[in-house]
């Protein structure tokens, strides 16, 4: 049975410095999103992170996993070319990402949502 909670939260509520998170609680699966003053562009982050949840649980990539290389990423924050830790191919879940990725900006374009404008509104709070 699915159940699965997505809400959006304060960016300064967020785990750790991330646009979105998704992770475990009890027997429910947690989407959370930061406020980004747009509902699509929201809507857009939590629809990624459902994509790449669902492909990284079909497959066994552990919440674990996931949170360590992201912690580490944002230790490290500003070294190679990549934005997001899911971005780097030896992320443990980039294939996930990148597919998310993909449907993401599909998605965008059918809700009339400028990428590059997204993008920006969305590196604004990955640079706290």
């Amino acid at each position: 049975m699915l159940n699965i909670h997505i809400r959006t939260i304060p960016d300064s509520a967020q785990r750790y410095n991330t646009v979105a998170d998704y992770y475990k609680e009890g027997e429910r699966e947690v989407i959370s999103v930061s406020e980004m003053g747009d509902w699509r562009h929201e809507m857009l982050t939590a629809i990624h992170e459902l994509v790449e949840l669902s492909l990284c649980r079909h497959r066994g990539i552990t919440d674990e996993a996931i949170d360590a290389y992201d912690l580490e990423f944002n230790k490290g924050r500003g070294e190679g070319d990549a934005s997001e830790p899911g971005d780097r191919e030896d992320a443990p879940y980039h294939k996930e990402h990148a597919f998310a990725s993909f449907i993401e900006k599909e998605l965008a374009r059918e809700l009339g949502v400028e990428w590059d404008s997204y993008s920006r509104a969305s590196d604004r709070l990955n640079l706290r």
